[in-house]
């Protein structure tokens, strides 16, 4: 029923015009990890011990959202944008699940929780279960391999063994 609902609503939709929701949800997403709860930054040097700058927090954040406004404009010229739009969800689910579980277990509110709960969650949700009938199943769970990978790669980068900047 649902996944009916979400393949409906992104069939009426371009995957172009939707694509555009992953950059804009981003940019909420980094204003709350930066302002909110004394920041991510602050939150990371706290409860993990890594210490990341608020200034590098925003270099690396930015960096992030321009990577994903190229990807997506590279995407629709080559005519990749369903395959993107995969990746980025399953990205942006991982990453707001990423926030509930460590507000869970640090039972804690973790800076992005709220942007994760009410934007990224259902847009990682419903870009999934809506682009999954649309695609073939062996690219489709490429994609969503792709994207779970990109947040491992994102969790090496701003822990301590695999910080690169």
């Amino acid at each position: 029923m649902i996944a009916k609902l979400f393949t409906r609503l992104l069939s009426r939709t371009s995957t172009a015009q939707w694509s555009l929701l992953f950059p804009v949800t981003y940019f909420f997403h980094i204003l709350e990890e930066y302002y909110c709860g004394g920041g991510y930054s602050a939150y990371l040097l706290r409860l993990r011990g890594i210490q990341l700058s608020p200034t590098r927090f925003l270099l690396v954040q930015t960096m992030g959202l321009t990577l994903m406004i190229v990807g997506i404009i590279l995407a629709r010229r080559l005519r990749f944008p369903n395959q993107l739009s995969v990746i980025l969800g399953a990205v942006t689910l991982v990453n707001g699940l990423t926030h509930v579980i460590l507000s869970l277990v640090y039972a804690e509110y973790v800076p992005g929780l709220i942007t994760s709960l009410f934007l990224w969650i259902p847009l990682g949700l419903a870009t999934l279960v809506g682009l999954k009938p649309m695609m073939r199943q062996s690219r489709y769970w490429l994609c969503t391999t792709v994207g779970v990978g990109i947040n491992g790669i994102i969790e090496l980068i701003t822990s301590k063994s695999g910080r690169l900047f």
